[in-house]
C-alpha cells in the first residue's frame, strides 16, 4: 500500500503486487470449506420456501405474478452461497438447476391455487390428485412466452449468486508490502 492509501484508508493500489504463495493458501483453506451437500440442501430448502411464497402471493392477491421467478432464483443462489461456501462451478450449476425447480414449483402451486378458487375445491385436494402428467397439462395449458424471460433470468440469479464472494479486506491481505 502507499502512502497516500494508508493515509486515506482506502484500498491498496490495484498496481498492487499480490503475494501469490499465501493467496494460494488462503484458497486452498477456501476449497476446504466448500460443502457441495450443503449448498445443495440450502438451494433445495430456498427453492420450496420460494415456490411457497409465491403461491401465498398468488393466494392473497388472487394474481399469478410472473416475476416472483426471479425472486426465487436470487433466494435459491443465496442459499447455495451461504450453505455451500463454494468456489466451484458446480455450485453455479446447482444454484441454477434448483432455482429453475424452485420456479416451476411455484408457477405450477400459483396455478393449483387458481384452479381450488375457480372450482371451490380445497387446495389440498387438487393437490392431492397432482400427478406428473396433469402437472404438465396444467403448465402447458397456462405458460406464456413471457415466463420463459423469467425463468433465464431466475435460472441466471441461481447460478451468479451461489458462489462466495472475497472481501476486499481478504484481497488487500494479500498485497505485498
Amino acid at each position: 500500500m502507499n502512502e497516500q492509501s494508508k493515509e486515506k484508508g482506502s484500498r491498496p493500489d490495484a498496481s498492487a503486487e499480490i503475494d501469490q504463495v499465501k493467496l494460494q493458501r488462503f484458497m486452498q483453506g477456501l476449497k476446504d470449506e466448500q460443502n457441495l451437500s450443503l449448498g445443495f440442501f440450502g438451494g433445495l430448502v430456498a427453492a420450496i420456501i420460494g415456490a411457497i411464497i409465491w403461491g401465498i402471493i398468488t393466494y392473497v392477491t388472487n394474481f399469478q405474478i410472473g416475476w416472483m421467478a426471479v425472486g426465487v432464483g436470487f433466494l435459491v443462489g443465496i442459499g447455495v452461497r451461504l450453505f455451500g461456501k463454494g468456489l466451484d462451478t458446480i455450485f453455479g450449476i446447482f444454484g441454477a438447476v434448483l432455482a429453475l425447480f424452485g420456479c416451476l414449483a411455484g408457477n405450477l402451486l400459483s396455478v393449483c391455487i387458481v384452479v381450488s378458487r375457480h372450482h371451490a375445491m380445497p387446495l389440498l385436494d387438487i393437490l392431492s390428485q397432482l400427478n406428473p402428467t396433469i402437472a404438465v397439462e396444467l403448465m402447458k395449458a397456462t405458460f406464456s412466452p413471457i415466463d420463459l424471460l423469467f425463468y433465464a433470468i431466475a435460472v441466471y440469479e441461481g447460478y451468479r449468486f451461489s458462489f462466495r464472494r472475497l472481501k476486499e479486506e481478504e484481497v488487500a491481505a494479500f498485497a505485498k508490502p
